[in-house]
């Protein structure tokens, strides 16, 4: 008799380390936060991208307790967690104005929350001076915060978060009091403390540089709902709303006739400036590239890139980024140009990745 076959046992989802359900807040009668629903993987890097007046910080702080939900659900690991007080739930905070004791030092204003817990002095200098050491700054402990710069201060600040050992870490525009220079430095370490230490980061910014540069995964806020969630790559580069197409870096975005006549289809069409070459009128384009003419409306120089404004005869205006080192000699105001650019790179606005592909090959066949 043959043995009965079994089907393998499917492995257990793991449970995300947030969990956000149909979550809205209204203050008197504005709706700051109109239906989220959100899973943040644990020890994933997640950042809420928006511009002001988005709900990215709003979120930030009903995950934190400092806001209650008008309606929906916070789970923590999934325990629901909705109207617990900040105290009670296992996150931290890092605020942009450091939120420093400036009469403590360095290691009495990380050491504050254990001694408010109750941990003895010497767990507690232990593991203050380990959390100065993961900052990588471990000569500072006895200096006061306005003896620091203030990219050390804002390391003090995310030691003190980590010192009590948070399954998640909130992060409320940290880097935007730097100067450019030292947030872009910021970026790096903060990316590889996350690593090494390894927990949840939820990290709110406006600025769509930083969360690309720093994100496993965005979420794309815009009048207090999602307009879109995924990796760095898919949301630049396949963008699911109008909104995500132009608020996440600059797209040259084109709707019914104007994509007909710019693309050869219809629909909303978003073409990264980064994606196009700047031609003489003579240049031809190979079979999966499409051209335009038209004339240099401005040229902006922007240090490594030049920006180029190109008024098409098809009565779009459209916007070329070139890396200042590529091009022999820079059109002149006024001046006839072509544009060139790889047809599979304008594309369909809310269309996936393969749907594009399998829309790409059907055109083709036909």
């Amino acid at each position: 008799m043959a043995e009965k076959q079994t089907a393998p046992l499917e492995k257990p989802a793991a449970t995300p380390s947030i969990s956000l359900r149909a979550l809205r807040k209204s203050f008197d009668r504005t709706e700051a936060v109109r239906g989220v629903d959100l899973d943040i993987a644990d020890g994933e890097f997640f950042s809420l991208l928006g511009p002001s007046g988005s709900g990215k910080t709003t979120v930030l702080r009903m995950i934190a307790g400092f806001e209650l939900p008008t309606a929906g659900q916070i789970l923590l690991a999934g325990r629901d967690v909705s109207q617990t007080a900040p105290f009670d739930r296992d996150v931290n905070t890092v605020f942009q104005d450091y939120a420093l004791f400036p009469h403590m030092t360095v290691l009495a204003n990380i050491e504050y929350g254990l001694k408010v817990k109750g941990v003895r002095r010497p767990e507690r200098r232990r593991r203050a001076l380990q959390a100065l050491e993961s900052v990588r700054l471990p000569d500072v402990g006895g200096r006061k915060p306005a003896q620091l710069s203030g990219g050390q201060r804002q390391r003090i600040a995310l030691a003190r978060a980590l010192v009590n050992r948070p399954k998640v870490l909130l992060l409320d525009e940290p880097l935007g009091a730097l100067d450019l220079k030292l947030r872009q430095e910021m970026q790096i370490e903060l990316k590889k403390i996350q690593r090494e230490v390894g927990i949840t980061f939820v990290f709110v910014t406006h600025d769509q540089e930083e969360a690309l540069t720093m994100s496993d995964r965005i979420a794309v806020l815009a009048d207090g709902r999602i307009e879109q969630v995924g990796t760095p790559v898919e949301v630049y580069e396949h963008p699911a709303t109008d909104f995500v197409a132009g608020f996440v870096g600059t797209a040259n975005l084109t709707t019914g006739q104007e994509s007909v006549a710019v693309h050869g289809f219809d629909g909303t069409v978003s073409l990264r400036p980064e994606r196009i070459r700047i031609e003489d009128t003579t240049t031809a384009a190979a079979d999966d590239e499409r051209r335009a003419d038209g004339i240099v409306s401005d040229i902006a120089y922007v240090g490594s890139q030049i920006r180029f404004s190109v008024e098409l005869d098809a009565g779009v205006t459209m916007t070329v980024l070139v890396p200042n080192t590529a091009i022999r000699r820079p059109p002149a105001a006024a001046e006839r140009v072509r544009l060139v650019w790889k047809s599979a790179h304008a594309l369909r606005v809310g269309v996936t990745q393969a749907a594009e592909k399998e829309s790409v090959s059907t055109e083709g066949e036909s």
